[in-house]
């Protein structure tokens, strides 16, 4: 058992500078250079099946994206890190930050060029959505949700006539996009959500609830998974639509969380009327895109979030308890050869899934394992973190607190 600790004196400080206006160019997308390398086909609504995609690799040379890595990283460090306190107070970012966060392409990182995306490997948006991880998660959520969920969605389960009319506007952030999937009573089990839809005509009518939906409250569109037929086994009666989140019919009620922050939602659709234009893929196959959206969604949001193993090693070195530092604690030496094992195993299931979508091969079970492991373990770190800090752990001053807080959030 640690015996009783004292917090340890040092400064923690964010980045706090910011580019002077004339800069600001500098994060255009006319400052990359990003060759095409071909489109990627749209779902086969006709045949029932999926057209061969091409291996999600990018011609973009390691010298041109280690110059857009270094952009992103100027972006986080000088225009991000100062504001993220005051954006996760207001719930929202401020407009000219969206709007560079458009100018660097982040919507449409993997989208194909002919849908004014940069085409960047599956590969290559991990290690950019990764320097994200680094601030607040609602930059990060901002952009991902559209990037890995709705435009996926399209892209993969889309016609052609749906994809050219609407990837387009996913990809240079002109939408937002949101997943409507969590209901009340269907979690983690997808086979068992309510929400019904009927075919009147050329029109489906919606009604249901769901809930935890990310961005639902700024979001311009959304991909829905529905229940619309009640008497098939419960992964053959559903079927998929994207709607307009304006839509006469949906109410949003946004989440107070403990944190006092309010990134999610529930949303309530009422009568909600959707033309049939609006389906993806066919009636009562919903959940084979369902699946294929999921599994491209764990490659998006499957990077490190922090606090991890590299931050709880530099606190516990940080920290002193009344014998010394806190890793000289054979108990705390424990904890972390723990972590640091699942950090590890993670990293390889990600190497594995990376060498899969270089080949061509679609997203597996691999990430959802790895988002699993990883989410327990950052609970389990960021508990024991607070503990460590003993009374100052529930500081959420991002300057004075280490990893700007992120053990607090």
């Amino acid at each position: 058992m640690m015996k009783r600790r004292r917090f340890k004196r040092a400064t923690y400080c964010s980045a706090t500078k910011y580019l002077e206006a004339g800069h600001l160019v500098l994060f255009g997308l006319h400052a990359l250079c990003v060759p095409a390398i071909g489109a990627v086909s749209c779902y086969d609504a006709t045949t029932e099946r999926q057209l061969k995609d091409k291996p999600m690799t990018s011609s973009v040379s390691e010298e041109d994206f280690a110059e857009y890595l270094d952009i992103i990283r100027r972006f986080t460090d000088e225009k991000l890190k100062p504001i993220e306190l005051e954006v996760d107070d207001e719930g929202g970012i401020p407009e000219p930050v969206v709007q560079q966060m458009r100018e660097l392409g982040l919507f449409g990182m993997t989208i194909p060029r002919k849908y004014d995306g940069l085409e960047l490997s599956i590969e290559q948006q991990c290690r950019a959505t990764f320097e994200f991880t680094q601030t607040s998660a609602t930059f990060r959520s901002r952009f991902s949700t559209t990037l890995g969920l709705a435009s996926q969605a399209i892209l993969f389960s889309g016609r052609p006539d749906q994809c050219d009319a609407y990837l387009p506007k996913l990809a240079s952030g002109e939408w937002t996009g949101s997943f409507g999937l969590t209901e009340p009573g269907a979690g983690s089990d997808l086979a068992g959500l309510r929400t019904r839809s009927a075919r009147e005509g050329d029109e489906w009518v919606i009604n249901g609830q769901k809930i935890w939906t990310s961005g639902g409250h700024y979001a311009d569109m959304a991909i829905l998974v529905t229940r619309s037929d009640p008497d098939a086994p419960k992964h053959k009666g559903l079927t998929y639509f994207f709607l307009d989140m304006n839509s006469p019919g949906i109410e949003i009620r946004p989440i107070k969380q403990i944190s006092g922050f309010s990134n999610f939602n529930e949303v309530f659709m009422t009568d909600l009327r959707i033309p049939d234009t609006q389906r993806l893929g066919d009636v009562g196959h919903g959940w084979q895109v369902a699946i294929t959206t999921l599994m491209n969604e764990r490659v998006s949001s499957g990077v490190r979030p922090a606090p991890d193993f590299e931050d709880i090693l530099q606190l516990t070195k940080d920290i002193e308890l009344e014998d010394g530092p806190a890793i000289s604690d054979a108990a705390v030496r424990e904890k972390l050869a723990g972590w640091y094992i699942k950090a590890q195993g993670v990293k390889l299931i990600r190497a594995r899934l990376m060498t899969a979508l270089s080949r061509g091969e679609r997203p597996g079970p691999e990430n959802s394992v790895s988002k699993l492991v990883s989410s327990f373990r950052r609970q389990e770190i960021a508990a024991f973190g607070m503990d460590l800090m003993d009374m100052a752990g529930g500081i959420m001053d991002s300057d004075k607190m280490p990893s700007r807080a992120l053990y607090q959030q």
